[in-house]
């Protein structure tokens, strides 16, 4: 219990406190959940009744004649008035609002529970009017609504009751047909504007306000004719005059009516729609005449709201209006308030941001905003106005260019460089704020028009290139010393021109190239072109040699003929220079130049990346190319890569392929020598790989002709007596890479060729000839598939004779060329396919994890043949399992395999196998679990963990006794080898079943590890929705602040910099950052020079920033830090859930056969040479651990490294780190029970740190006395 007169501690606001006086009271009675309960009856209230005396009046004033409701009378509502009373004695006293049918007001039927007298009156005039709409017979329409509530506008006294009656005219008047408002116009605006003229004066807004929306809804809805009335422009003024009014309510009710009808009239949205509304040249006149009037004073706020209004406003006026506009925004901006110059900008960036139309704003008017903008250009230490200005003339600029950009081009020029000033300031969100503008500019403002300028030489002094000249000027200008600031931005924005203008105007920026190569070779400028090497006279530093490596990785589109003639005769010179100086005995030299010429090479795979000159300068590099492959073993990688660079990227026509394939007798030669050619005792044969994907890539561009004669001389070669087993092997590859690309005859051809390599002992031959069957079974060229459908009863006889003798690596090529030929079979070859199921079940279980893939795959291509042979997906499916099922009658190994097929089947064809199938499967697959054999009982608990991932889970529970009993059934020592895949069955389990119905079907021996689970399930289910209500309570906290996108949420950020040594509370500084907004002050002249209030730059002087404060230097680590200053950095739940999520996936995947299981004591890996020779893994054995493996030796201690071996303490080591006490940070040590123990650590870490030291101090003193 709270002891009496005291308080748990918490916030003051969420507490319950005593009333003065009452503090002895016990057991304070309350009744809010009895009022709540009371609420819910429609019966009379035994207090005060909600009904006002003007609500009842009004009542009865209406129920004694009759209302014309839509102008018309309906004499039926006089008839049979006493049924009608005893009718409605029947109601309660809010009956017309709790059953009112008409949609417009479900928002008013949740106020009747709000105990706000406004509300509470609203819901009694709806109540009263609804009652009076039903007397007379009504239906409830909004017409009708309208003229019940127009009338009790006019008879009501009450400010509240107007009030009321306004809100629902609001509501009701946006939902009444157009006609109704235009026949009624006359006496609606009347009975308007003198509710008007009554509250104008009156202390109360709430009627007003809505009045006002009501004659902005009314006017909305007239025709463009109505305005050409004086009482349409009248009423129009009165609305207007409320834009400037000092209650905020009423002046954003009328700023709002104004802008809905200059922006949504209806009239405006029609076929012959005028340019503008009537009354917007009004509107720009009487917004002029309030500004002009109220002449900038400081006290006046007209001149704001007005300036509020014309942001919503100025893109719906015509030209000579928005001129008028303007003018009057620059006048007043003269004044150096800084909120009226902040509004005005506002204005202005709407303004341009909404892309009128040349009737309102023309370029010419455009440039001219632009070119007063000029002279309110703020210093660029003043960082809010500087932001606005920046945001304001780059929209300024772009719409320009949308309306004109021969004119946008030159205004540029001068704003670049303003912009360029603005790199100067010491504020960065200038800095970044200038180049986002200037890089903005050049993308939506140049790069248009770039094309159509054609080439730009510097010699340019007129139009468009002129421009152009000078912008990139300007930008060069950055590279001076004088911005080195900001020179990471600079660098952005010359990287953005060069992407824009390089291909047109490369001349002119040779020298920024060579400014840029300078400033890099420049101490201390490390992370900012002439290479200046020569081969002769060079220094051996070679300063320019870092262009290579840039070049080589950026370089594309560009001229191949470049490579052939500059840099192909550089790298001669430098490669023979390195000859003569490995000749001369200096072989470091000969090594640099070396290298160097090498790096050169490198280069060629970029210029080879599209090309613009392929068809004019291949034939002139084609010889040099074939001549470093066969000659060159250091470039063969490279060229290589230069080669399937071109043929992949480059040869996009079939001029180009043509082209380059006509070299293909020159370069296929060398790259069938170079590949067939057995590496030297000691060298690598690493681009051998490089050299047959090359071939590969040069073969779809060569003549199908001239394949077939080198496929003919491979094959030729393949069969002489005299060659070796390498050469046999590489001229296998080589008829494997060839064999799609020929024609149908030579694929019969070699397949009677390499018949006799399948039944081959050798797995390396054999493995490679399915390997060329497996090509040309699968190629999608129509010489294949017409090759597959002739020879098909040929490579039946084959594929089933060769069955027996098919190596283990030879099995995934059999099986993906079996896979192939799958596809192309019809419902005459069923045989076949049943003769080959064994074989492909048998392989599920292969070592080769491209076999097991590839038999997988093939199942289910088989079935998918069933499907075509049936037609009825699911006799198709049945038919197919019934041949499966034959499986589980066999060997140990063949049962295994036929349950993981199984498995594979059931999770592919989940939603066509029939319901009692899939039963039937599922019963057949838990009497399995019963097996004494580990593998069949491993494969059954995969199958079961897939069929509760795909099966319904209601059609799931009518078999759970049958799995829990296969499950219990498991002999023990079996259950002990899957414990952890059991465990992970019983999670599934659990979260589908819960835990009482399923430790109620398992035996008493499974209890302990069900209960483990659900612990586990329960802890993580507490950690869970820990987190969720800590991020919760956060989330205010971490939202994130969104980048400014709009000049509004620029303008509105205070300066609130503070010097270092304040100490104020948050109140304290919010309360400093209101006085100060709106506040200015003058920047004084350098060396004490009087400010000149005359200078046409005074406006620069007058800054929204104090220049006295100080930037704070807090840094923002993104870290919270606790009341002792620890850090908490918390580990992503969300990404450890999705984690924890894949994995669950992926091991159902795996199960399935979908995914390749990966065993840690083995890694499987596909080779490219020789897909399934799986080689093991080294495996290395460590000595230590626990049990018979003995620990190498003790503990070693920290800090041992650094003890002095003749004296006490620590000394230093050369390339070893300090010798501090480094502490690690882990989260561990936050835990709160070993606080104490960690605690007692670093003191005693500290004590003798401090014990040290001292005996240090101590011995320097010695050592001074000597």
């Amino acid at each position: 219990m709270v002891k009496s007169g005291k308080l748990r501690s918490g916030t003051g606001s969420k507490l319950k406190r005593w009333k003065k006086g009452h503090s002895s009271d016990s057991n304070p009675q309350t009744s809010r959940f009895r009022q709540a309960a009371k609420s819910r009856f429609f019966s009379r209230p035994s207090g005060k009744s909600d009904l006002t005396v003007d609500a009842l009046k009004l009542h009865n004033e209406l129920q004694a004649g009759p209302l014309e409701l839509g102008g018309r009378k309906d004499a039926c509502m006089e008839d049979e008035p006493d049924e009608m009373a005893s009718e409605r004695t029947s109601g309660t006293f809010l009956s017309g609002l709790s059953d009112c049918s008409n949609l417009t007001f479900r928002k008013v039927q949740r106020f009747w529970e709000s105990n706000s007298a406004a509300h509470k009156e609203i819901c009694a005039v709806l109540a009263a009017v609804t009652e009076v709409i039903r007397s007379q017979g009504g239906k409830e329409t909004e017409t009708e609504y309208f003229a019940a509530l127009m009338t009790t506008l006019e008879v009501v006294d009450s400010a509240e009751s107007q009030a009321a009656v306004a809100y629902l005219l609001n509501l009701v008047m946006k939902r009444v047909p157009a006609p109704v408002l235009m026949s009624k116009f006359s006496d609606t605006t009347k009975a308007l504007m003198d509710v008007m003229s009554k509250q104008a004066s009156s202390e109360t807004s709430s009627a007003l306000r809505w009045i006002l929306s009501c004659l902005a809804t009314l006017l909305r809805k007239q025709e463009a004719s109505v305005w050409t009335y004086p009482s349409t422009l009248q009423a129009y003024h009165g609305l207007l005059s409320f834009t400037v009014h000092s209650k905020p309510k009423i002046r954003k009710a009328a700023q709002q009516g104004v802008c809905s009808i200059l922006r949504g009239s209806d009239f405006l949205f029609t076929d012959n729609a005028p340019a503008h509304h009537p009354a917007a040249v009004t509107t720009a006149k009487f917004c002029i005449k309030e500004m002009e009037q109220a002449g900038g004073s400081k006290e006046d706020t007209t001149t704001l709201h007005i300036l509020g209004l014309l942001k919503e406003l100025m893109g719906t006026f015509p030209l000579g209006a928005v001129k008028s506009c303007c003018e009057t925004l620059l006048r007043v901006m003269t004044l150096s308030h800084v909120l009226v110059t902040a509004s005005a900008m506002q204005a202005f960036h709407r303004l341009f941001s909404g892309k009128p139309n040349a009737s309102t704003l023309s370029p010419e008017l455009n440039a001219q905003i632009i070119t007063a903008l000029y002279d309110y250009l703020p210093s660029e230490n003043d960082l809010q106005p500087m932001l606005a200005w920046l945001a304001v003339m780059e929209k300024a600029h772009v719409h320009l260019a949308s309306l004109q950009s021969s004119l946008s081009l030159g205004h540029l020029p001068r704003l670049f460089s303003a912009a360029m000033s603005c790199l100067l300031s010491p504020h960065t969100q200038v800095v970044s704020a200038a180049t986002n503008t200037l890089k903005t500019l050049l993308t939506e403002c140049v790069a248009p028009h770039m094309e159509e300028m054609g080439m730009i030489s510097a010699t340019a002094s007129a139009g468009n290139p002129s421009y152009i000249c000078k912008m990139f000027r300007i930008i060069e200008e950055g590279l001076a010393y004088r911005f080195h600031a900001s020179w990471p931005f600079v660098l952005q924005i010359l990287g953005c021109f060069y992407r824009i203008a390089g291909k047109q105007a490369h001349s002119i920026m040779t020298k920024s190239l060579q400014s840029l190569a300078d400033l890099r070779s420049t101490p201390h400028c490390p992370q900012c072109c002439v290479l200046n090497i020569t081969g002769y006279d060079d220094d051996l530093e070679f300063p320019r040699s870092w262009l290579i490596p840039v070049i080589r990785d950026h370089v594309k589109c560009t001229r191949l003929a470049f490579f052939a003639s500059y840099f192909l005769p550089l790298a001669s010179t430098l490669r023979q220079r390195a000859e003569e100086l490995e000749q001369a005995g200096q072989k470091l030299e000969a090594k640099v130049y070396q290298t160097l010429q090498l790096q050169i090479w490198t280069m060629l795979p970029g210029f080879c990346t599209c090309p613009v000159d392929l068809l004019a300068s291949f034939k002139g590099i084609a010889r040099i190319l074939g001549m470093a492959i066969n000659e060159r073993p250091d470039l063969r990688l490279i060229v290589c890569q230069a080669l399937r660079t071109i043929i992949n990227k480059s040869c996009t026509t079939e001029e180009e392929k043509a082209d380059v394939g006509r070299f293909s007798k020159n370069f296929l030669p060398i790259l069938f020598n170079v590949y067939s050619q057995e590496p030297a005792a000691g060298e690598s044969g690493t681009y051998r790989m490089a050299v047959l994907d090359t071939i590969k890539v040069y073969l779809t561009v060569t003549e199908t002709q001239m394949i077939c004669t080198f496929l003919q001389k491979a094959t030729d070669r393949l069969n002489s007596t005299d060659t070796t087993e390498f050469t046999r092997l590489a001229m296998m590859d080589l008829v494997v890479a060839m064999a799609p690309f020929v024609d149908e005859l030579t694929m019969t051809k070699t397949l009677e060729l390499i018949r006799p390599y399948l039944e081959t002992k050798e797995p390396g031959m054999q493995k490679k000839a399915y390997r060329v069957l497996e090509e040309m079974c699968g190629g999608e060229r129509d010489e294949c598939k017409s090759f597959v459908v002739a020879n098909l009863e040929t490579l039946k006889v084959i594929l089933l004779e060769t069955l027996k003798n098919a190596s283990s690596p030879a099995k995934r090529p059999r099986l993906k060329c079996l896979l192939h030929i799958v596809k192309r079979l019809n419902e005459e070859h069923k045989d076949f396919i049943i003769s080959l199921l064994p074989e492909v079940i048998i392989c599920t279980k292969e070592v080769s994890v491209g076999a097991r893939k590839n038999a997988y795959n093939l199942l289910v291509e088989i079935g998918k043949t069933f499907v075509r042979f049936y037609g009825n997906t699911k006799d198709a499916l049945e038919q197919y399992l019934i041949l499966v099922y034959t499986g589980l009658a066999g060997s140990v190994t063949m049962i295994t395999c036929t349950v993981l097929a199984l498995t594979r089947l059931v999770f592919e064809y989940k939603d066509s196998i029939e319901v009692t199938t899939m039963e039937q499967l599922l019963h057949n697959v838990c009497l399995l679990l019963s097996s004494r054999t580990r593998e069949i009982v491993k494969a059954a608990l995969g199958f079961i963990k897939v069929i509760l991932f795909v099966m319904d889970p209601k059609t799931l529970a009518s078999h759970v006794t049958v799995m829990m009993e296969g499950i219990g059934n498991i002999k023990d020592d079996v259950r002990r080898h899957f414990r952890a895949k059991m465990k992970n069955i019983f999670t599934k389990f659990i979260r589908k079943f819960g835990f009482e119905l399923v430790k109620s079907m398992l035996p008493a021996e499974h209890h302990k590890v069900l209960v483990n689970i659900r612990k586990a399930e329960a802890r993580t289910k507490r950690r869970k929705q820990a987190a969720e209500q800590r991020d919760d309570s956060e989330s205010e906290e971490e939202l994130p602040k969104t980048k400014s996108e709009s000049i509004e949420d620029i303008l509105a950020e205070s300066d609130s910099d503070l010097s270092e040594d304040e100490d104020k509370t948050a109140k304290a500084q919010k309360k400093s950052s209101r006085q100060q907004k709106g506040r200015a002050w003058l920047k004084e002249g350098e060396d004490d020079d009087p400010l000149n209030f005359l200078d046409p730059k005074v406006s620069q002087r007058v800054l929204a920033t104090n220049p006295e404060l100080k930037k704070s230097t807090k840094v923002e680590h993104g870290f919270k830090v606790t009341s002792d200053g620890r850090l908490i950095i918390r580990e992503d739940e969300e990404e450890e859930q999705k984690n924890k999520d894949e994995g669950e996936m992926k091991d159902i995947l795996e199960e399935a056969g979908v995914k390749s299981k990966k065993s840690n004591k083995r890694k499987l890996q596909d080779d490219n040479f020789d897909d399934d020779m799986d080689t093991g893994p080294q495996l290395k054995y460590k000595a230590g651990g626990s049990g018979i493996h003995r620990p190498l030796g003790g503990s070693r201690d920290l800090g041992v490294d650094y003890k002095s071996k003749k004296g006490k303490g620590d000394v230093k080591k050369k390339g070893k780190l300090d010798p501090y006490a480094y502490i690690p940070l882990k989260k561990e040590q936050l835990n709160r029970r070993k606080r104490a123990k960690l605690q007692g650590q670093f003191k005693g870490m500290v004590r003798g740190a401090q014990k040290g030291a001292l005996s240090g101090k101590k011995m320097q003193k010695k050592k001074r006395k000597n």
